[in-house]
Formats: structure tokens, sequence, C-alpha cells
């Protein structure tokens, strides 16, 4: 038992101690019937509560003059009416002929609660919510129970202390009875409450503490001032530590969306030589493809591309919204790659050495791409649904760590391994390496430089492909998704050094935490961001081959 009951004793169901409350005339009994309710907070207390307050509570008299508290279930007949169930058992209510009672709420009047009630009734709530068996639930409910410090909340949040055993729990619970006790009229209960806030690093209790610490000033209170200042300076220093791991974490994160996105074009313009300004419309492909693979294992979609009506059926599957993206990686890479070889046959494979006419060639192609998308998917952008297993985040020691940036990180260090194990490892990689250091003495080896060319682009766009896939589950999808990373994409590679891969994968990672680290100092994101610029056309000017320079026996 959570308290002791007040007044109550018989050993009645909490459903039949609610509708003994119901029926009874006074007000002040009604509360101690209600109050006595704390000593089993289950949750059918809170549902039937709730439906008191909310008014979906009548009271119906049968023959023998008797009133039973009913409420209402089902949906509504035709005369409106709606079949009743019993608050004390849950039953349905059955007249004396034997047939079911049927009400109509807008006939019936229902019955009120006074605003000690609802007081009542909010403590046995919010007891019941501190013994919620989910840990989310339990722990939310904790942590709310400080706001207003209420004193009255204090034995429950102690009897609650008493059986607990997770430690995230417990700490909430001594949190929230210190941030209680800084209303305490007792001075020493006051400073014990600063100090425990202290050692507990509670941003929670920043204003509270606040709060304390002026009105201490104010009526020289010295020792309770002293605490709460100290507290606070304590908490100020955990804020501090937690915004220098938050920065690193959020550099890092930003820095692997941009590996993730210049990866592909590490390999088309780094290895290649090729400027495909439509880079950034195989990344939309990829992020359409995705949405495409969700809905078609979902629910399926209905398109009108062209002006024309096309539906396209879905499997119903029923762990589609968790599962769907496990299969739109892949299909995302391949639809990507399918275009890229597209692109190359038909484009791409007349403008090698061509660098200025590969350009405008590309950024046209990118014109025609968008509209395209825009044809068959709309102008709006399309929202695509996180997995759960992609949504929530953790915390550690305050820092927050999301899921969907965990993974990109995740994400950028697979393709880089998967990158260089198919640049070094596989003879398609080999060949690609032959073809870009000398292309003519690889013809003369007896390598198809036409087919590697097709492949190498292909790859190039598939990774934009799977860039793609991961942006739709931080943002919406639209035509002009890649555009927004097309200009990144590029400084990364330029920065990185032209044809190499780890040049890639430095120049990420320093630009994201740059950029991260320059917002959190100078407080502005726009000023930041021209700072990160300004600092790469500096380097630039440098360095103008980048970090790193690509060597190779070519004299092209």
């Amino acid at each position: 038992m959570w308290l002791i009951p007040l007044t109550h004793t018989h050993a009645a169901t909490p459903s039949e101690i609610i509708a003994s409350a119901i029926v009874e005339q006074s007000t002040s009994k009604q509360r101690d019937l209600v109050i006595s309710l704390k000593g089993n907070p289950a949750p059918e207390v809170v549902i039937l509560l709730e439906k008191w307050k909310a008014g979906e509570i009548f009271l119906y008299q049968d023959p023998e003059g008797n009133q039973i508290p009913v409420y209402l279930t089902g949906k509504a007949s035709g005369d409106g009416t709606l079949a009743t169930s019993r608050v004390s058992t849950g039953a349905a209510l059955i007249s004396p002929d034997g047939n079911p009672v049927r009400l109509d709420p807008s006939a019936e009047e229902f019955v009120d609660t006074s605003s000690g009630l609802r007081r009542a009734m909010k403590e046995v709530s919010d007891l019941a919510a501190f013994a919620n068996p989910d840990f989310k639930k339990r722990l939310r409910a904790i942590e709310d129970s400080a706001i207003g410090q209420n004193p009255e909340k204090i034995p429950s949040l102690e009897t609650l202390r008493s059986t607990e055993k997770n430690p995230l729990v417990l700490r909430a619970i001594d949190q929230a009875i210190a941030i209680i006790n800084l209303k305490s009229n007792d001075p020493k209960l006051r400073t014990e409450a600063c100090k425990k806030l202290g050692e507990l690093n509670s941003i929670a209790a920043m204003d509270p503490l606040k709060t304390l610490a002026a009105q201490s000033a104010k009526s020289s209170d010295r020792i309770t001032e002293k605490a709460a200042l100290g507290a606070m300076n304590r908490i100020e220093s955990h804020i501090s530590t937690i915004n220098i791991f938050g920065t690193l974490f959020r550099g890092l994160s930003l820095g692997s969306v941009l590996l993730v996105v210049a990866i592909g074009l590490a390999i088309t313009f780094g290895l290649m030589g090729i400027i495909n300004m439509a880079h950034g419309e195989f990344i939309a492909i990829g992020a359409y493809t995705t949405y495409l693979m969700q809905h078609f294992l979902g629910a399926g979609l209905d398109l009108s591309p062209f002006g024309k009506s096309l539906s396209i059926p879905g499997l119903h599957l029923a762990s589609a919204s968790n599962s769907y993206f496990v299969f739109a990686l892949p299909a995302s890479f391949l639809v990507a790659a399918l275009f890229g070889i597209l692109l190359e046959w038909s484009v791409i494979r007349f403008l090698y050495r061509r660098p200025l006419e590969s350009l405008l060639a590309t950024w046209g192609i990118s014109m025609v791409l968008q509209q395209l998308l825009r044809l068959i998917f709309g102008s709006n952008n399309v929202q695509v649904t996180s997995p759960n297993w992609l949504s929530g985040n953790w915390t550690i020691n305050d820092v927050l760590f999301g899921w969907n940036r965990v993974f990109v990180i995740a994400f950028a260090a697979i393709i880089i391994l998967m990158t260089w194990l198919v640049l070094n490892k596989t003879s398609l990689g080999l060949m690609i390496r032959a073809a870009m250091q000398n292309r003519n003495m690889a013809a003369c080896m007896g390598i198809r430089t036409e087919h590697v060319n097709t492949m190498t682009f292909a790859f190039g766009c598939g990774l934009a492909g799977l860039a793609g896939a991961f942006l739709s589950q931080i943002g919406n999808v639209g035509p002009s998704l890649g555009q927004n990373y097309i200009v990144d994409a590029f400084m990364t590679v330029v920065v990185g050094g032209v044809g190499n891969l780890m040049g890639t994968v430095i120049s990420a990672l320093g630009i994201g935490l740059a950029d991260q680290s320059l917002q959190q100092i100078l407080r502005n994101p726009v000023i930041g961001k021209i700072v990160v610029l300004a600092c790469i056309i500096l380097f630039l000017q440098w360095r103008p081959a980048g970090l790193f320079v690509a060597r190779s026996r070519s004299l092209d």
C-alpha cells in the first residue's frame, strides 16, 4: 500500500468506493472516500476518476428507487442512446425485464464535482502515475510532481522511494523532494535541499534556486542565499560540460551527414573528374525511393504523375512501419545507381576531360530531374515516418544522443568501410584505380575503360541514393532536397583533396565540428556558418589542392 487510507477501511474494491462516493450527498465524505483510494492507486481508479471529472458519469434510478452510478459505452443507436455499465463492477446494467439499459447523454444530467473533490482526484491520479509500471511515464510523473513545489506530495514521494529500485527514478524522486523543500519554512531544510540539488546537478532546479536566492537576499538570509548560489554554480559548471559534449556530438553527427552526402561525389568528382551538378537530384531519388518503399510495404500510395492517376498497391505488412527502412537502404542504392547508369550512357561518357561542358550539362539535367520529381510526386514535401528504433534518444549524464544521429555516424562509418573495400579489395576497385591513374595504359592492358567508367559513376550515384535514404529520416523529402547539400558536398570534397577518400572523411568531420563549435561560441548560427565558409576560403588560398594531394602517374 502506498499510503494508509485516511478514513475508509471497508474491504471494498476501488470501483465500489468510487461508486459509493458518487452517490454520497456530503461533499466532505465524497472527498474522504476519494482520498482513501490513495491506498490503492490502480489504473482503473484513474480511468473512472477521469470519467467523473469529464462529466461522463450518470445516475440511473432503478424501479426500487436506488441510484446506480453508470458510464456510457459503445456506439449511439438511431435514437441517440448508448449502452450503460456499472461503475462499481464494470458490468453492463440490465433492467428487471432482462434488457440492457440505454441512456441518452443529452437528456441526462451528469454527476458534477466540486473544486475540493477535483483536488482530491488529482492527488490520487498523481499517486497512480507514480506507480505506473511504464518506466518512462513513471519518471515523467515524478519529475512533474515538483512543479508548484507542493509539500503535500512529499509523503507520496518518500513512500515510493522506499520501494523503487530504478536508479534514474530514485534520482528523480530525490530531485523532486529537494525542489519542493526549497519552499519550506525551515531554513535548515532549505539549505539541505540546496546542497542536494547541487550534488545532483539538477538543471530543472535552476529557476527555483534563482528564486530562492533572490528571496534570501531580500530577507538577509545569508546562509540560504550562499547555499542556493553554491548549488547554482555547480549546476552551471555541469551545464557547461554538457554543452561541450553536446557540441562535439552534434558536430560529429553533422560531419557524418556531410560525409554521407559527399562520399558519392568523392567518387564521381574526386576519382572521375566529372563535375556532377545533378548529384543532389540522386540524393532526392534515394529519398523518394525510401518514401515509396514505406508505402509499398504499408497501405499503398496514390499518385498523379503527369496528371494521370496511379495507385501503388501496398503489402499491408504489420511490421512495415519499423522494417521498411531496412529494405529502403538497398533499394535507394540500386535505383540511384540505375539512374546513374542511364545518365552515364546518355550524357556523361561524351564529356570526359571536358569539365566545363560536364558542369553545364549536369546542371541542366538537375533542373530536368527536379521538374520530373515535381510532376510525379508534386511540389509539396512528403513525410517519411521514422521507424521506432530511430525515433528515440539516449540520455547519458543529461547529454542527449538522438538515435537517428547515432545511426548516421555508424551509417557513415559503414559506407566509408564499404567504399574502401570496393576500391582496394575487389577487381572492380583495381580497374577503377588503374583507369583513373592512366586510362590509356589501362585500356592497353585489356581493361574495358568504358565499362569501368559506367560502374564507377553508378557506384557514386548509388552512394548518393543511400545519403537520400538517411536524409529522409531527419527532414521532409522534396524535389529540391539535394540542392540544400550540393554546395556543402563540393566544399567537403575540395577541402579534403580531390580524389582522396580519407581527405573527404577528415574534411567532413572537421567542417561539422567547426560549424557546431563556432555556433555555440558565437551564439549565432548564421554568423557561425559565415565564419566557417571564410575559413575554408582562406584555407584553399593556402592549400588549393586541399588537405591531401592526389598523386597520379597520368600525364593527361
